[in-house]
């Protein structure tokens, strides 16, 4: 049977010796445990932030319109599609030419501030709830980037995205791509609940502090163009 070569997850998948196949390392009790506390936290942090979500709708409404809600495809465990959500921060703003104006002029004073203190990123509790992310674990990126990877850095869909992760506290969007993936790798190779731990306790931190919010020069995270 020919196998098709214009994706590497499908190339990663047809690999019998691949990660994604065989060698997992959330498993067993450990995982049990990891998506108890996941259900467990992020049900209690829907209920003890509803105020605060519904300030942050409502300054949205107010600013920028409906929808509230910004809803894109997004790649999970092992490749799989599910629908995140987020707070909007951006205005759907054309340029002459009709294609969406660059980030930066998009985001509205109310979007800055909601992506600077990690506001934006609440609704997520909800994917985490259902099962489609977990606390921690590499962050869902955009769909069209799958066929850029290369097969190792396709072994960060191993496991589930996260709302925060490794990368996030090492550097956050100031790091370059080749640095996040291979913070995403390490994550996905030294997994513990431990480790869990420490990254839920320095994002705390992350977030009171504002660091690493973007690169300099940046609004938002550049686009990942591939490994040339």
């Amino acid at each position: 049977m020919r196998i098709p070569d214009a994706n590497p997850l499908t190339l990663a998948l047809a690999r019998p010796d691949h990660p994604l196949v065989s060698t997992d390392r959330q498993r067993g009790l450990p995982l049990l445990v990891k998506r108890a506390l996941d259900a467990t936290l992020a049900g209690a942090a829907l209920v003890a932030a509803a105020p605060v979500m519904g300030a942050v709708a409502a300054a949205i409404r107010a600013t920028m319109g409906a929808p509230v809600l910004f809803r894109q495809e997004r790649p999970g465990l092992r490749g799989a599609l599910f629908t995140a959500y987020k707070f909007r921060t951006m205005r759907d703003a054309l340029g002459p030419d009709g294609r969406p104006l660059p980030d930066g002029e998009r985001l509205t004073a109310v979007g800055r501030f909601i992506r600077r203190t990690s506001l934006d990123e609440l609704p997520q509790l909800w994917n985490i709830v259902r099962g489609d992310m977990s606390l921690v674990g590499p962050r869902p990126l955009l769909v069209r980037y799958l066929p850029r990877y290369s097969a190792e850095q396709m072994r960060r869909h191993d496991v589930l995205p996260g709302l925060t992760g490794w990368a996030q506290v090492c550097g956050r969007n100031a790091t370059t791509w080749p640095e996040r993936f291979a913070q995403d790798l390490y994550y996905v190779d030294h997994w513990s609940l431990g480790l869990d731990l420490r990254i839920i306790a320095r994002t705390v931190v992350k977030v009171l502090t504002g660091d690493g919010i973007s690169q300099p020069g940046h609004d938002t995270m550049p686009e990942f163009m591939g490994n040339d």
